[in-house]
């Protein structure tokens, strides 16, 4: 199993629902956040982990922007980040995520397409397609947050607290708990 080919595919999904952005106003599961400060942060976050990828490091991780056309701005972000993950030396290296650390290529690119799982559900609560993401994408995810969870280092706050929800749940709802979200929120 190849993580960037796991997160293209979630990736793929996700483009499918940023495509139909009309309204950048529309409130977010993410608190505080219109659907336009979401697709600002995944188009930095795309492109920052895309210069970590190339560099080790990124110097600035929300210098992101929409212009006039925001799936453009998405797309192109998108386009940057996969050129950046598809150059096979950036499973050998060392590279700096925001204020996490320094983390193996792999992990990195895991932590990608974390945020790429979690968005993308956010995107589609919002504008209300179905969001059906790789399920083997989801279990990365999911084993990765659990991972996270189980050790927390001192600030950090990559996710908010988790949300509780019913024993048995499916996996995709289970990542979503654990990062914060309610798979309920409409």
């Amino acid at each position: 199993m190849d993580i960037r080919d796991l997160d293209r595919r979630v990736l793929t999904t996700v483009d499918k629902i940023v495509s139909g952005v009309t309204d950048l106003g529309l409130r977010t599961p993410c608190t505080g956040w219109t659907l336009g400060d979401l697709l600002i942060h995944q188009v930095s976050e795309n492109h920052a982990f895309a210069v970590a990828l190339r560099d080790g490091a990124a110097p600035d991780w929300s210098s992101g922007t929409l212009g006039d056309d925001p799936y453009r701005a998405y797309a192109d972000s998108v386009d940057a980040f996969l050129a950046a993950s598809a150059d096979d030396t950036v499973l050998d290296r060392p590279v700096t995520i925001r204020e996490f650390g320094t983390f193996p290529g792999p992990v990195a690119l895991t932590m990608h397409l974390v945020d790429s799982v979690a968005h993308g559900w956010d995107l589609a609560r919002t504008l209300d397609p179905p969001y059906d993401p790789d399920p083997e994408a989801v279990h990365v995810a999911l084993l990765f947050g659990e991972r996270m969870r189980a050790r927390p280092r001192p600030g950090d706050d990559a996710f908010a607290p988790a949300v509780e929800i019913a024993a048995g749940a499916a996996e995709l709802d289970r990542f979503l708990a654990l990062t914060g979200r309610d798979p309920a929120w409409r």
